[in-house]
């Protein structure tokens, strides 16, 4: 930082001098002025800067932003048909759909729940429209999400789907129980999870992966449509 070599030696200690007669008041006011450029030219300097930094700031928050082209949904099971997926489990819409929203600021959530039976299922669906508004989803993609996994699956595997969004990833369970298909395409990730097994007295039994995977894709994209701006 370039500064102002009067300044520079304000702390130093100089031995003292023989007594001069006080300058003209001509010659103090000339002195006094001559200071008051580089005070301005500092205080500006700090002034630019800090909106220089403030500046580069929300453009960097406009950088980081994650493009959205789809719009908010005010019910996920209305927008959600489902129907590749009710050609395998029967009507998924027949029995007290179940919608979930969250506006956030950050991210704007909806969620439906989908069964083939009222007290009794055999085939459980889950979809999730998440748009991230404030940050990139990309780096949080590969994992799979939490909030519909059975406890005690274990692990399972994960299969790539091409030709869905920008990413698109299916993640299987141990038995094929449980079967998860994500979707990324920008700021904004489709989930779609289903869950072969019963509720009650039915009994369990494993789902047709390959099936499911055609059903799900075709559901998930049909979705998407149905969202875009």
């Amino acid at each position: 930082m370039i500064s102002d070599p009067e300044l520079d030696g304000a702390g130093e200690t100089r031995p003292a001098q023989p007594a001069e007669e006080p300058p003209p008041r001509g010659g103090a006011a000339a002195g006094a002025g001559a200071r008051r450029p580089w005070l301005w030219a500092l205080g500006g300097a700090a002034l630019a800067s800090a909106l220089w930094a403030g500046g580069l700031y929300a453009f960097g928050e406009r950088l980081a932003a994650p493009q959205l082209s789809y719009r908010a949904t005010q019910n996920l099971c209305l927008d959600f048909e489902a129907r590749a997926l009710s050609r395998i489990a029967g009507d998924l819409h027949r029995y007290r759909p179940m919608n979930r929203e969250n506006d956030h600021p950050a991210v704007r959530g909806a969620g439906c729940a989908l069964q083939n039976g009222e007290s009794v299922s055999t085939f459980t669906v889950r979809a999730q429209v998440d748009l991230h508004r404030k940050t990139d989803p990309g780096p949080e993609f590969d994992v799979p999400s939490s909030a519909w996994t059975p406890a005690g699956t274990g692990a399972g595997r994960v299969e790539e789907v091409r030709g869905l969004g920008e990413r698109a990833l299916l993640f299987v369970g141990p038995r094929d129980m449980w079967v998860e298909l994500k979707v990324l395409h920008g700021g904004a990730v489709f989930t779609v999870t289903v869950t072969a097994g019963g509720t009650g007295s039915e009994p369990t039994t494993p789902a047709d992966t390959a099936a499911l995977r055609s059903a799900m894709v075709e559901d998930a994209r049909d979705l998407m449509t149905a969202l875009k701006k």
